[in-house]
C-alpha cells in the first residue's frame, strides 16, 4: 500500500493562485512526503507538451510516482483525449469516472459501447482505464464495476476502488484483484484518522494487501485545507504503521 495525493484535494488553492501545479508536487515531496501523485484534469494553466513534460520531469526529480491521471468525461464524446494526455504526463492509469446513473434501460448498453471503445484506444497507448465506483453514477458499487468489466472483456479496464462506497467488505474482496488504484474520499479532513473515526481503519483493513496507491482525496473545502490535509495524510500514516506492525502482512 502507497499513499498518493490528488491534485483536486488542492483545486480551490490552485484556481485562485494560491499554489501552481509546480509548488504542489514540491509540497507533495517535501511537506506532506507522499510517495505518489495523481494529475487531475482541473487546474492546468495549460497542456502543451512543453509543459507537461516539466510536470512529468519534475516529479522524477523530486521521488515521486506519476500514479494516475484523472478525469471526469471519458465516457463523454470527445472523452478519449483523456488518454494520450496521461501518456504525456507518464501515467500508466486514467482514473475515469462512469455516467450519471440514468433509468434509460438503453443506457447501460450505450455505456458498455463506449467502454469498450475507450478500452481499445487505451490498449493502442498502453494505458489503462481505472473506473471509479461513485454514488450517483453508472458504476455506483463493486457489483457494478464487475459488470462493467463482464461487457467491456478488455484488460486495459479495471477499476479504482474506493472502500468507502465499494459496497461492504465482500464486495470489495470480490473487485479488488482487478483494482489498480484506490481513490479516498476522506472529507471532512479534521476528523479523519483521528481516534474513533472508522474511515481510516476501514481502508487500511479492506487494502491490506493491496499493492497499489491509495490516493487521499479531499474536495479542498475545509477550513485552513491545506494545514488540515497534512495533518490528516500524518495521521493516516502513523495508523497504518501501527496496525501494519500489529498485524503484519504474511
Amino acid at each position: 500500500m502507497k499513499i498518493a495525493c490528488s491534485s483536486a484535494s488542492f483545486a480551490r488553492e490552485i484556481a485562485e493562485g494560491a499554489l501552481t501545479q509546480l509548488e504542489w508536487l514540491d509540497l507533495c515531496a517535501n511537506e506532506l512526503e507522499v510517495d505518489g501523485i495523481v494529475f487531475d484534469e482541473a487546474g492546468f494553466p495549460r497542456r502543451d507538451d512543453e509543459y507537461c513534460a516539466q510536470l512529468k520531469k519534475l516529479a522524477a526529480d523530486l521521488g515521486l510516482t506519476v500514479a494516475a491521471y484523472a478525469a471526469r468525461d471519458v465516457f463523454a464524446p470527445g472523452g478519449e483525449a483523456a488518454l494520450p494526455a496521461a501518456l504525456a504526463l507518464g501515467a500508466p492509469l486514467v482514473v475515469a469516472t462512469a455516467p450519471p446513473a440514468c433509468e434509460d434501460v438503453a443506457a447501460w448498453g450505450a455505456f458498455a459501447d463506449v467502454a469498450r471503445e475507450r478500452a481499445g484506444f487505451a490498449k493502442a497507448l498502453n494505458v489503462t482505464l481505472a473506473v471509479r465506483n461513485v454514488e450517483g453514477t453508472m458504476c455506483a458499487s463493486g457489483s457494478d464495476l464487475r459488470r462493467l468489466a463482464k461487457d467491456v472483456d478488455s484488460a486495459w479496464l479495471r477499476f479504482a476502488s474506493d472502500p468507502l462506497g465499494a459496497g461492504g467488505p465482500r464486495e470489495l474482496d470480490a473487485i479488488l484483484a482487478k483494482t489498480v488504484i484506490a481513490p479516498c474520499t476522506i472529507d471532512p479532513l479534521a476528523g479523519f484518522a483521528a481516534p474513533g473515526d472508522t474511515r481510516a481503519v476501514t481502508i487500511i483493513r479492506a487494502l491490506a494487501r493491496f499493492r497499489g496507491f491509495i490516493v487521499l482525496d479531499s474536495t479542498g473545502s475545509d477550513t485552513g485545507a491545506r494545514t488540515a490535509y497534512h495533518e490528516a495524510v500524518a495521521r493516516f500514516t502513523g495508523l497504518r504503521a501501527t496496525a501494519l506492525d500489529a498485524n503484519p502482512v504474511p
